[in-house]
């Protein structure tokens, strides 16, 4: 243990967090800013707490935090709203319990579960990614639009595809190693900021009425109350797009062929 990263271990039980993991969140929330005052997060895989000590510590007393493990969480003291679930993420009696804990919505979802070990890698980092992509599940479940994801995943051959399905739900995405991580870990944090909740997906074609211009000049559409920007397209026209670019509120739509 001489290679100084067991020093956020003895950190963790002079400073009162129930594990060196809670060091880990406030690196990324520090580096990503995840957390905010007044946010809903769910914890999954919170046991034995260290990540939901962090949590409620930064969003304060207007917030709240929903913990999840298999394993019961002991209460601690805290100025924000805690519950607590023990339960299966896997099992829909449990999704329904966080559903109502949380009031049926999120703005932070997080995550660092982690399979129980067996020493073959690839196992491990299969067993890794098939938790993380129950943790994205809980976050296209829960997660407001411009809602945040962090999610704990092994690296490994399903890493890349993985991150590509993150990426499709949020406006921006980023890998970090936090410093409190071990040397010698393959953990790597998957961070989705602003989460995209639109009725309309990249490489669409629809056809729409340009409703309105902004102020760069584009036409601006509405599908199902989400603008969509076309450029080119003018106040009053109907025309065929391919949609190109989504952002949580709003989104880039390209005349097709024929329409230019």
């Amino acid at each position: 243990m001489g290679n100084g990263k067991d020093h956020y271990y003895n950190k963790s039980k002079q400073e009162g967090y129930r594990s060196r993991s809670a060091y880990k969140l406030q690196q990324l929330d520090d580096r990503f800013d995840i957390l905010f005052g007044g946010a809903s997060v769910v914890d999954l895989g919170a046991a034995p707490g260290g990540w939901l000590q962090v949590a409620a510590e930064r969003v304060g007393a207007r917030g709240k935090v929903v913990g999840v493990d298999f394993q019961s969480i002991s209460h601690f003291e805290t100025d924000a709203g805690l519950e607590t679930v023990r339960g299966d993420m896997t099992t829909e009696e449990t999704r329904e319990h966080v559903r109502t804990a949380a009031n049926g919505s999120a703005d932070v979802v997080i995550s660092d579960m982690a399979p129980n070990m067996t020493g073959e890698y690839d196992l491990d980092h299969a067993r890794s990614v098939h938790l993380a992509r129950q943790a994205l599940d809980t976050a296209r479940e829960l997660l407001d639009a411009g809602g945040h994801f962090v999610v704990k995943v092994f690296d490994g051959r399903d890493f890349q595809g993985f991150l590509a399905d993150v990426e499709d739900e949020f406006a921006f995405v980023a890998t970090n190693s936090p410093d409190a991580s071990r040397d010698a870990s393959s953990e790597l944090y998957v961070v989705g900021k602003n989460r995209i909740v639109a009725p309309v997906a990249e490489g669409d074609e629809l056809t729409v009425d340009i409703a309105d211009e902004g102020d760069e000049g584009d036409g601006i559409a509405r599908v199902d109350g989400y603008t969509l920007f076309v450029d080119g397209a003018t106040e009053g026209e109907t025309v065929d797009v391919t949609v190109t670019d989504l952002k949580p509120n709003y989104g880039f739509a390209e005349l097709r062929d024929g329409d230019e």
